[in-house]
């Protein structure tokens, strides 16, 4: 998953390799596209994509 811009944090910790939405989940560098939402709730494409939280997200994450 690209990581995910907040431009109150300082530069450093926005790339850090964690989700912010899911601390927990596996993180890669190897992806291609994102979509960026700042609505979710008034976004169809958020809800196409079961997004409820405001940030960038990766589309295609590249499994090898």
């Amino acid at each position: 998953m690209g990581s995910e811009y907040d431009s109150t944090r300082p530069r450093e910790e926005v790339r850090s390799p964690q989700c912010n939405h899911c601390p927990s989940a596996p993180v890669t560098t190897d992806w291609q596209g994102f979509v960026v939402i700042m609505h979710p709730d008034r976004s169809e494409v958020a809800k196409r994509l079961q997004i409820e939280r405001p940030g960038s997200y990766a589309l295609k994450v590249n499994i090898r």
